[in-house]
């Protein structure tokens, strides 16, 4: 413990000592007064830091403790832009070293030496761009914070398969996924977002996994907004990793399973049918489709697999298109597109696109994408598809930029 407090103590006084001399090197031209104003900023937030650091390094905020949850995050997060901003400086101090031990060896005088001036104009270049590259990214990761987890957007994806019964033509249908409800501070985001799913007047609405970060108590208070969603053809719902407890350390396998019977429970009662590696019938007009649900199943990155595809997909022969619930998207391509090649469109979740990234037209970049192929939005090979929602709420990162909370609106067209 004292070894971890020690690594832990040096790295963060190095990042703070680095970005204090870049704030002087920056303040030098101001006056008197506005640089003391400066230097006492900067020495609130390194306090902030080490104290925010040091806390959380022998206490970690509980799961249920919002407050002291964003307080870390806004530490960390400063913690991170300043080290993204003193790079400059490091970096330059360490070319400055190299130049220094070669001049050394060499007998030779230095480029500071010989002109003096160019590295101090060289330092207050570096200075401002620490600057800049510390305030900007905090400034856009405060902001994910304050009002870019609430940024509901919605989705418009159409899908055609000639597969598709006539009936279902301009079927409706809405995703959600990634609700995290423990990481709410109140039910007014939820209830604000569902309000949204009803405006679209969904068919049927699907909600792919991971309704909690832990545990099933995060749901309590929660339900009435839960019930909100209702749909001709029904609600329905899966499991994701976070939703078995799998991150908590239980004081009994029995502990464990009765966390997860409430879970379920409480999805049953609030109306939504809890999909275990099973099917539904689905009929309009004398026309009918399959909906396949499974437990978890992590193609990749060690995720558990619970859910049993061949359960799920047993007796669906008979129905020409079909839909599947699974909510990590790497099971699409490491088992689904290889082995149950009818099943028309996938429903993932899971990746949040990493609740940051770049979406404008002709860019979509996320480093979600170095983790997984398929990280957000519609994919097809040959004739299956799969979406993967961006989800709807946040984890770890209590905030989302530039990847924001998703509804999809998914309308099945007949090609």
């Amino acid at each position: 413990m004292f070894l971890r407090f020690l690594i832990f103590f040096i790295i963060i006084l190095l990042i703070e000592f680095y970005f204090f001399q870049a704030v002087k090197t920056f303040a030098q031209d101001f006056t008197q007064s506005r640089r003391q104003v400066v230097y006492w900023i900067a020495y609130v937030l390194a306090a902030f830091n080490m104290l925010i650091g040091l806390v959380s390094l022998f206490y970690p905020p509980p799961e249920w403790n919002n407050f002291f949850r964003y307080v870390s995050s806004i530490g960390l997060i400063l913690l991170i832009c300043k080290l993204i901003g003193c790079s400059f400086l490091i970096i330059d101090d360490v070319f400055r070293l190299f130049r220094w031990l070669y001049a050394l060896v060499a007998s030779q005088p230095t480029n500071e030496q010989v002109a003096g001036h160019l590295k101090i104009d060289r330092l207050k270049f570096l200075s401002q761009a620490a600057i800049a590259f510390t305030v900007i990214p905090a400034a856009g990761f405060l902001y994910g914070i304050l009002r870019g987890a609430y940024k509901f957007r919605v989705h418009n994806v159409k899908v055609p398969s000639k597969k598709l019964p006539q009936a279902f033509h301009d079927f409706k249908i809405v995703q959600l996924s990634d609700i995290h409800t423990g990481s709410f501070v109140n039910t007014n985001a939820l209830h604000k977002a569902f309000d949204m799913v009803m405006d679209l007047k969904p068919d049927l609405i699907l909600f792919t996994g991971d309704l909690v970060n832990n545990v099933s108590s995060e749901t309590n208070g929660f339900e009435d907004a839960y019930r909100k969603l209702k749909a001709p053809y029904g609600v329905f719902s899966v499991l994701g990793n976070h939703d078995y407890g799998d991150y908590v350390s239980w004081d009994s396998p029995e502990a464990k399973q009765a966390n997860l019977e409430q879970l379920k429970q409480t999805q049953q009662q609030v109306g939504w049918r809890l999909l275990m590696n099973e099917h539904v019938s689905l009929e309009k007009d004398g026309e009918k489709i399959a909906l396949l649900g499974i437990e978890n199943w992590g193609g990749s990155m060690r995720f558990p697999r619970y859910g049993k595809m061949n359960e799920a997909h047993s007796g669906t022969e008979v129905y020409p298109f079909k839909i599947l619930m699974s909510h990590d998207p790497s099971h699409w391509s490491v088992q689904v597109t290889k082995e149950y090649t009818d099943v028309d469109l996938t429903l993932s979740g899971h990746t949040h696109g990493m609740q940051f990234g770049i979406e404008i037209p002709g860019l979509k970049w996320s480093p979600s994408k170095y983790f997984y192929p398929q990280w957000a939005g519609l994919y097809k090979q040959d004739e299956q598809f799969l979406y993967v929602n961006r989800g709807l709420g946040f984890l770890g990162y209590p905030g989302r930029l530039g990847i924001w909370p998703e509804i999809t609106l998914i309308e099945l067209q007949k090609a």
